[in-house]
């Protein structure tokens, strides 16, 4: 999967929860700034640590969750 190298699962960082590289910056809270209207570039300009890769990533590693997810 494309987002492997960007999206990762670090216990000591955000209580474990999927975040970019390095950062602190998790996937949800990318995700609920795209979802509020927010557009990337927007993000880009108040959080310069991250990329329009990271953004993509983000919505790669929330597309291929979903699609596991399983309806009882």
């Amino acid at each position: 999967k494309s987002y492997r190298k960007i999206v990762q699962i670090r216990s000591e960082v955000r209580f474990g929860k999927p975040c970019v590289r390095e950062t602190r910056i998790s996937v949800y809270d990318v995700l609920s700034w795209l979802a509020s209207g927010m557009s990337v570039d927007e993000i880009i300009d108040d959080f310069p640590e991250l990329t329009r890769e990271d953004i993509q990533a983000c919505l790669a590693y929330a597309a291929d969750r979903e699609q596991r997810i399983r309806v009882a």
